[in-house]
């Protein structure tokens, strides 16, 4: 488990940029949570309350795909899917919320797919 003061540390990173970043219905708020071991993408509408789609490295279309492979390889799957998801909903920018990590490794691997599949931010 982390410490309580690595825990508080991301927790103000990421009310300092909940601040300034909300996600619409034309545009969404691509948030990202990661785990020790999984990694989970959502697309939220804040004015409305709603979350649009969500896709997840447990979620049951990718854990057979996802099963053996790295976290890095998984990320982007996510990433590709939750850009796929998007897309179907007619959604094609986003707004990207790192939720308080640092935008490299993992977090970086989503963005960096969801862009390539399609997805702008």
């Amino acid at each position: 488990m982390p410490s309580k003061a690595k825990l508080t540390h991301r927790q103000k990173i990421k009310y300092r940029i909940r601040k300034k970043v909300t996600g619409t219905a034309q545009r969404p708020r691509l948030v990202i949570f990661r785990s020790l071991n999984n990694i989970y993408a959502q697309l939220i509408d804040d004015i409305n309350g709603k979350t649009l789609c969500s896709v997840s490295s447990v979620s049951k279309e990718l854990k057979s795909e996802s099963k053996e492979k790295a976290k890095m390889e998984k990320s982007k799957l996510v990433g590709k899917k939750i850009a796929e998801a998007a897309l179907q909903s007619n959604i094609k920018k986003v707004v990207f919320d790192r939720n308080g990590y640092l935008c490299h490794g993992r977090v970086k691997a989503i963005a960096d797919s969801a862009r390539e599949s399609g997805l702008e931010f």
